[in-house]
């Protein structure tokens, strides 16, 4: 079948804590970005979950590595054997060669032109032919389904990994934007931080990134509570085992600084759009798209500080990927892609 199949497409969300590969609309890879590297001969040994699980967990001649830092990739060669081991993935094995590929990717907003320059060189270095690129929170509002290229103001708020990226777009064109590197990681820092403060405690990145899917809060008060998680692990002072059952309002209390930091970019970036935008946004409301859409209470607090009524996408995990899949499809009518 795909003997004749020269050029392969593929839509890529790179992402900080996440990387998605769409291949024919549909998602063939979702794996965590990250990789395991031999610390003697830098030979690529897991990718994504394979990873993942060896993070925090290996000897000393294995090296994990997060190749993306606030959005932008921090270790070149990192970043290309996970992005050339991710397209692997996609290919079936009845291919006899690699064939050519033609790629979108998506990048922050706020990217300047040598991190365009490294995402770019990663991706042809990956084997792609064509590389396009498309800003993150364009992606995420075609992936929610917003008409992008009417006249009418729609703003989006992407809390990603890496950074948060609020965009009013409309005709097409990101008319007023924000980027921040407040973002997921800075809630798993911060949670991390606070277990240690708060109750002598040592957990590692994977443990607060598991207390901040399970009870990370942006209110004290939560219509739906969850339950209390229990952590397990040892003391600073002393070393024994201890188990601490921790409550959405404490989290709620340690993330309040960070999500407070996301509030006033989103007032900066509502204070730089023209007023007949405004108008649009007050009567259409604000998508929250990307992990941190998922943080309980979030779509709440900002609805009551900021007085418009906040909407969290159908697959905030998937929006921007989604939305780069599409603009794949249609790279003819899409101008705004970056060639």
């Amino acid at each position: 079948m795909g003997f004749f199949s020269f050029t392969q497409e593929i839509a890529i969300d790179l992402g900080t804590a996440n990387t998605i590969i769409i291949c024919n609309g549909k998602i063939v890879v979702d794996e965590p970005s990250i990789v395991a590297l031999d610390r003697r001969t830098d030979k690529l040994l897991a990718i994504g979950e394979k990873a993942q699980q060896m993070h925090g967990k290996a000897h000393e001649n294995i090296k994990t590595i997060r190749p993306l830092h606030d959005g932008v990739i921090a270790d070149f060669y990192a970043a290309e054997q996970m992005i050339r081991g991710m397209i692997k993935m996609t290919n079936s094995g009845n291919r006899l060669f690699s064939p050519s590929l033609r790629i979108v990717i998506c990048i922050p907003s706020g990217s300047t032109e040598v991190e365009l320059r490294a995402v770019r060189d990663s991706a042809e270095h990956a084997g792609g032919r064509d590389v396009y690129m498309i800003y993150e929170p364009m992606a995420a509002a075609i992936g929610i389904g917003l008409d992008v290229e009417a006249p009418e103001g729609n703003m989006i708020v992407d809390i990603g990994g890496g950074t948060t990226e609020i965009a009013v777009i409309s005709l097409g064109g990101i008319v007023s934007n924000k980027s921040i590197r407040i973002a997921g990681d800075d809630l798993t820092a911060d949670i991390l931080e606070y277990m240690g403060r708060q109750h002598n405690m040592k957990v590692g990145e994977r443990t607060a990134e598991l207390i901040k899917i399970n009870v990370g809060s942006a209110m004290v008060n939560l219509a739906n509570p969850p339950e209390d998680y229990v952590v397990y692990g040892p003391n600073r002072m002393t070393a024994l085992p201890m188990e601490i059952p921790v409550s959405y309002q404490e989290i709620a209390h340690c993330l309040d600084k960070s999500v407070s930091k996301i509030e006033t970019a989103i007032l900066s970036a509502l204070e730089q759009t023209p007023p007949e935008l405004y108008a649009d946004i007050v009567r259409n409301g604000i998508y929250l798209a990307g992990g941190g859409a998922l943080l309980k209470g979030l779509d709440q607090r900002l609805t009551e500080k900021i007085n418009i009524p906040f909407h969290i996408a159908e697959d905030p995990l998937h929006a921007v990927a989604i939305g780069t899949g599409i603009a794949l499809k249609n790279i003819d009518r899409y101008n705004f892609l970056i060639r």
